[in-house]
């Protein structure tokens, strides 16, 4: 859970920046909100990979389909790049990255029901 919670931190505070003093308890809520699209109160799987596909597209400033390690740097550290490049080859995939942040979604899914609360 730890790392989906990082990897969504650093891509919304790119996206959508929230004042220092309320950063914690707004940065949670602000997730939140824009994770639940048809605000039910709870992230779905789709929900959450429909974000992250577009995080993706959004970190991927070529437009090549892969996140260099440039590319992926205000998301990822060099030790979780490399995680996340599984096959090694200095880039990340659309699919290696669904793969890992979906994998930590359901890490996260302590309920097992298919969403985040």
């Amino acid at each position: 859970m730890r790392k989906v919670a990082l990897l969504m931190a650093s891509v919304l505070c790119q996206l959508a920046p929230v004042a220092a003093q309320d950063r914690p308890a707004a940065m949670y809520q602000g997730q939140m909100d824009r994770l639940d699209r048809d605000g039910d109160g709870v992230v779905s799987r789709p929900e959450y990979q429909g974000f992250m596909t577009t995080a993706f597209v959004s970190l991927d400033k070529n437009k090549d389909g892969t996140l260099s390690t440039e590319e992926a740097a205000p998301v990822l550290n060099a030790q979780q790049f490399a995680a996340v490049n599984v096959n090694r080859d200095g880039k990340i995939t659309q699919s290696e990255f669904l793969n890992s942040v979906m994998a930590d979604f359901k890490a996260a899914d302590r309920g097992g029901d298919g969403s985040l609360q």
